[in-house]
């Protein structure tokens, strides 16, 4: 599908216009990153750099070797990535991102599927990446660990951006509210009242819409 209209620049640059400038400068990590399994972390990244023509030949293998490093794998480099556990084939994933200097990281859903631990070490990367003065941009379902990782934050719905800005914003300007699905609304109020939670005199309908949104009607009870 096309744009209908409207402009994108990405680093400052117009897109697509500077493209062949600024992908240079972009480091990218899909969600499941593939790689050859009976072949080592080394190996991968070296037939993964050289499939790039931004790359420099001279400097792979210091480069290969700085960017295992920097995601914790230099103790694995030497292992075949079939043996890998998901976080570190996670991992080996941003280090490709990483073999040339990044101004600008996009994660598509870099712990999805992760274990506890898998989740530490990603979650931990993607925050010193931050701190080195990367722009780091995280696509995720997974809205708690967006909040660990994120200082800002987008809200899209059905394609719609509904909500943007620093996370402490959205947290100010948001409410909680919690929907029940009851066949009779009086006992349910009575309920929610023995348990300290003040309906606030008011029930509501809600109605799904084909766009996503979501309409409400009040009704007092």
């Amino acid at each position: 599908a096309a744009a209908s209209a409207g402009t994108v620049s990405v680093l400052g640059q117009q897109m697509p216009q500077r493209l062949h400038e600024v992908l240079p400068r972009v480091g990218a990590l899909v969600e499941g990153p593939a790689f050859y399994p009976f072949l080592s972390g080394t190996a991968n990244l070296h037939r993964l750099d050289a499939a790039s023509r931004h790359a420099a030949t001279a400097t792979r293998t210091a480069r290969v070797a700085a960017a295992l490093e920097r995601v914790g794998l230099s103790h694995a480099a030497g292992k075949r990535v079939h043996a890998y556990s998901m976080g570190m084939k996670q991992r080996l994933g941003i280090a490709n991102a990483l073999l040339s200097p990044r101004e600008l990281l996009v994660l598509d859903e870099p712990t999805n599927g992760l274990d506890p631990q898998g989740t530490r070490e990603v979650r931990s990367l993607v925050r010193s990446l931050a701190a080195d003065g990367a722009t780091v941009f995280v696509s995720s379902h997974l809205l708690a660990e967006v909040e660990q990782i994120c200082t800002h934050a987008a809200i899209m719905s059905a394609g719609r951006l509904v909500a943007q800005g620093p996370l402490a914003e959205l947290r100010q300007a948001g409410e909680t509210r919690i929907r029940l699905l009851t066949p009779d609304a009086g006992t349910a109020s009575e309920v929610l009242l023995r348990l300290g939670m003040d309906a606030a005199g008011s029930l509501e309908a809600a109605t799904p819409q084909p766009d996503g949104y979501v309409v409400t009607a009040v009704a007092a009870v």
